[in-house]
């Protein structure tokens, strides 16, 4: 008992999700697979949260970590957008954007900057971000 209460919350899961199902199915496979699959999603959550929006001046942003599906959630929500000037850079040079999620995020931020009649640039994002932006952007709803 000691060791499960110095362990990482999400580790624990993982183990207990592993031992009930594998008992409860008595088939170790099926308990193997949910115990991936709650480590996966554990996983998830931890690396969400070290995403980072930093304004670096008037109007300049630099965007930080990984983007996918459960780090783009919150994304819209980091820029003040009433109060930036007409012309608004984000740099994504530390940053790579993973899936659909993320290009329907910053097109919200687009969409935001735009209905206040201003213009946002995205820059420093590497070749595989700026594909999965050129061929979504616009074609999701």
């Amino acid at each position: 008992m000691r060791t499960l209460r110095v362990m990482p919350l999400s580790e624990t899961c993982v183990l207990l999700v592993t031992v009930i199902a594998t008992v409860v199915t008595d088939n170790l496979a099926v308990g193997v697979i949910l115990g991936v699959l709650t480590a996966m999603v554990g996983f998830a959550r931890r690396v969400a949260h070290l995403t980072r929006v930093e304004r670096t001046g008037e109007g300049t942003y630099r965007v930080e970590g990984q983007l996918f599906f459960a780090s783009s959630n919150d994304l819209v929500y980091q820029f003040d957008y009433a109060g930036d000037p007409d012309e608004v850079s984000v740099d994504f040079s530390a940053t790579t954007v993973w899936d659909s999620s993320t290009v329907a995020a910053l097109q919200g931020v687009r969409e935001q900057y735009a209905r206040r009649g201003k213009q946002v640039t995205f820059t420093g994002l590497d070749a595989t971000s700026q594909g999965y932006i050129d061929r979504l952007e616009g074609r999701l709803g």
